[in-house]
């Protein structure tokens, strides 16, 4: 599942991260995005008021998956979020809520936001803004 980071990369044309995701698509034909980075996304593209990247973005999401927020994944995110203050390492509600989705549908989250979402133990988490990805493994 896309991270908001790197979808926005991919959309901004970043080299390495539409690379990545090109590769995946050869593969797999549709990638995956929670309901929070198509709001975060599209609340950022409404109020940049970028009419040609929102018909793209839109064009895009739905040529693709959108996974929703459910009462469990917000369950899985609420307990991630009152660990992480215990810790006294806390992350933004928006990052708890879409790793909170991903482990929910057993996804990879893909980020460069790696400093946050280290700190989730059951987060399976790969940057692709940094290295091609190997779809072959």
């Amino acid at each position: 599942m896309l991270d908001t980071d790197i979808f926005s990369e991919f959309l901004r044309g970043n080299d390495k991260a539409f690379a990545n995701i090109e590769k995946y698509l050869l593969q797999y034909k549709s990638f995956n995005i929670s309901i929070i980075t198509y709001y975060e996304i599209l609340s950022g593209l409404l109020y940049k008021d970028a009419k040609k990247q929102l018909e793209a973005f839109e064009r895009i999401v739905a040529l693709n998956n959108i996974i929703p927020l459910t009462v469990k994944s917000v369950k899985i995110a609420a307990n991630i979020q009152a660990d992480l203050r215990k810790k006294g390492s806390v992350i933004g509600h928006t990052d708890t809520l879409i790793a909170g989705i991903a482990i929910e549908n057993n996804l990879q989250l893909i980020t460069n936001n790696t400093a946050h979402f280290n700190r989730i133990n059951q987060l399976d988490i790969a940057n692709w803004s940094i290295n091609v990805k190997n779809t072959s493994s």
